[in-house]
């Protein structure tokens, strides 16, 4: 199944990024349709006004299309995400959301003047079968079902709303505790799809640049988001696996940051995030790389993003590999290749982001906005480094947002 991404048997997995990827700045709302009407030199030099220009180059290049092409599509979903945002704070109650395969944002409901107002707003509106709220009381059952017993075979399940169904995906079906697992999610009838897949792992490798050093010693992870206290104390935001235990982080041999929360244990149904009080005269950045396929690019938010939207990620092993929102709200199983016990963890976002041993903790961004951290992905996968967008690649991520709130901070942004 999965493997942790912790200390011990677990740092050899923990690295997270300092360099992020980002797509799009604070305020493109311009539409796709709008940019369809100028030639296509023109669009390049309104995507150049936009957006940075390293932006739209580095997405041109993973997309395989020209810049104008690459700026539409960022303009058609900031756009869209804008007006789903506007209705939400207008009262718009809808079961669930994603972004289809054409590039729409769509809503669930069976309320037809829910639907007129989403439809009206240029979003597309359904009625599912089941809907995000039942298929979330179905994952519930499963995940009190997995806290009496890790489901070892068993590396994922959660809600996804486009197929309106709780995937489940297993690793090794003949272990027992699979085949119990299994069993209890077949009570659930067509609400459930099983699905075979790899077994995930957490990853980390040594990075000879932006790594910081656990305790000092051989353990490693790399930097992630910095956030503020209502106080204005400042901390790292990370992947709870890398400050499991609370230690001093190191960068450069000299230390800047103390963990001082973690929801991560090894063995345990975990949460995969956890904070670090820096040391006075430190801070995080707000400028991010890119791993040379672009320059560097500020972060403007935390706004999260839609199912099925665009998502990037910088990791000091893949670099930028890029793909698209899967699910919320995952339930993992991690294993530990050392043979320690397994560890379930909840709360983690899906993505078909390609990751590697060494990307522990590396930043997600889409757009401008700054999405979550490293948790995860397949043992072995294989990525190309730089390699954009990569087929039948998956990884999950520790939502920024959800670490925000628990913890009571603010993203650090670029003004």
């Amino acid at each position: 199944m999965s493997n942790g991404f912790g200390r011990s048997g677990i740092y050899r997995s923990l690295v997270a990024a300092t360099a992020l990827c980002a797509l799009v700045p604070a305020g493109a709302v311009a539409t796709a349709s709008a940019a369809a009407a100028q030639p296509a030199a023109a669009q390049a030099t309104a995507a150049q006004a936009r957006y940075q220009p390293e932006m739209v180059a580095a997405l041109a290049r993973t997309l395989g299309v020209d810049e104008a092409t690459a700026a539409a599509r960022l303009d058609r979903e900031a756009a869209q995400q804008q007006r789903f945002a506007e209705l939400t704070r207008a009262g718009l109650v809808v079961d669930g959301s994603f972004v289809d395969g054409g590039g729409t944002l769509t809503v669930n409901t069976a309320d037809p003047a829910t639907a007129a107002t989403a439809r009206s707003a240029g979003l597309a509106a359904r009625t599912p079968a089941r809907g995000e709220a039942a298929l979330t009381r179905v994952q519930e059952q499963l995940d009190r079902f997995a806290a009496r017993q890790a489901p070892d075979g068993i590396a994922e399940w959660g809600v996804d709303v486009a197929a309106d169904v709780v995937s489940v995906r297993v690793d090794d079906a003949s272990r027992p505790q699979a085949k119990a697992f299994l069993a209890e999610a077949a009570r659930f009838g067509p609400a459930v799809r099983v699905e075979s897949t790899a077994p995930l792992s957490t990853q980390a490798a040594i990075y000879p640049g932006s790594k910081m050093t656990i305790n000092g010693g051989s353990g490693y992870c790399s930097v992630g988001f910095g956030a503020r206290s209502s106080s204005g104390v400042q901390y790292l935001v990370s992947a709870g696996h890398c400050v499991a235990g609370l230690p001093t982080l190191h960068f450069n041999g000299t230390r800047f940051a103390k963990g001082t929360n973690s929801r991560f244990a090894i063995g345990t149904t975990s949460v995969d995030m956890g904070i670090a009080k820096l040391d006075a005269g430190n801070s995080i950045t707000t400028s991010v790389g890119t791993w040379g396929a672009a320059g560097t690019i500020a972060v403007r938010g935390a706004q999260r993003a839609a199912v099925g939207t665009s998502i990037c990620k910088s990791g000091a092993t893949t670099g930028w590999t890029c793909g698209t929102i899967r699910a919320y709200n995952v339930t993992v199983t991690y294993t530990d290749p050392n043979g320690g016990p397994d560890t379930v963890v909840r709360g983690l976002a899906s993505s078909t982001v390609c990751t590697s041993s060494g990307d522990s903790g590396g930043a997600y961004i889409s757009g401008n906005q700054a999405q979550g951290m490293t948790s995860g992905g397949p043992t072995g996968q294989q990525c190309a480094y730089n390699g954009g967008v990569q087929s039948g690649k998956s990884s999950y991520f520790q939502p920024l947002s959800d670490a925000l709130s628990y913890y009571g901070l603010t993203a650090n942004t670029t003004s």
